[in-house]
């Protein structure tokens, strides 16, 4: 049985039945267009970005009674509509590998759908990217110059974990980037979340205790990851991604 799971629950738990999805759905990229006159076709002006998609189920609920139809739909409402602020993993039966990043944002006028026709449809706006779920693994690594291979061609924002004492150099190479971050403090560890774009250690902000440029990110293909000086062990989840 298809199912999608949001928040940490399963679409089959709430005796909700999927009779549709739109599956494998791709962002467009932010494009602007520009016509300039006495030349043929437009200029392209690209905008960096990909903006969220829509993933869209239609669902039913069935029930043995009105009753027992009314306290699903309560249990879905709740389920949905809770923590409507933030992004919650997204995942489902049709798609294994990967998972988004998505919240509930729409109306849903389920009771009134239910009485009628028996169906409704339930649709999450969902950060553009798709995420492996074996790119969410973390790995220790104790000998500097190992290699990772991103399979994408879309640059992955990892979380890293560094441990050790002291002062130490953090280096990315890959076929188009050469990157090095010293890390002035380590005291234990410290901690790099490329997404959030922060340097920490617990609840401590440590950014300035690091310098170089940005924040550790992969490349498609084959990134060397190198360290000295205290640090004695890297920790990585990569965060691979993909449409």
């Amino acid at each position: 049985m298809n199912y999608f799971e949001y928040n940490g629950k399963r679409s089959t738990d709430m005796f909700v039945r999927i009779s549709k999805k739109t599956v494998f759905s791709a962002p467009k990229y932010d494009l602007t267009f520009q016509s300039i006159p006495g030349r043929d076709g437009d200029l392209i002006s690209p905008n960096g970005r990909f903006p969220n998609v829509t993933i869209s189920y239609t669902c039913f609920i069935p029930a043995k009674s009105i009753e027992q139809l009314a306290d699903r739909i309560t249990a879905v409402k709740n389920w949905l509509y809770t923590e409507p602020d933030r992004y919650h993993t997204l995942a489902d039966s049709y798609d294994t590998k990967f998972f988004r990043k998505a919240v509930f944002s729409n109306k849903l006028d389920i009771a009134d759908e239910c009485n009628k026709i028996g169906t409704f449809t339930v649709n999450f706006s969902c950060q553009p990217m798709r995420f492996s779920f074996a790119g969410q693994t973390k790995t220790t690594y104790t000998a500097s110059g190992f290699v990772l291979t991103n399979p994408y061609p879309f640059e992955a924002k990892p979380y890293i974990r560094l441990n050790g004492r002291g002062t130490g150099n953090l280096i990315i190479q890959s076929s188009g980037r050469n990157a090095i971050w010293k890390f002035t403090t380590l005291d234990g560890y410290t901690e790099c979340d490329s997404e959030l774009m922060n340097f920490y250690q617990g609840t401590e902000l440590k950014n300035d205790t690091v310098s170089g440029d940005g924040f550790p990110t992969f490349a498609f293909g084959e990134n060397t990851v190198a360290f000295d000086g205290g640090i004695t062990s890297v920790e990585i989840i990569p965060r691979w991604k993909t449409v």
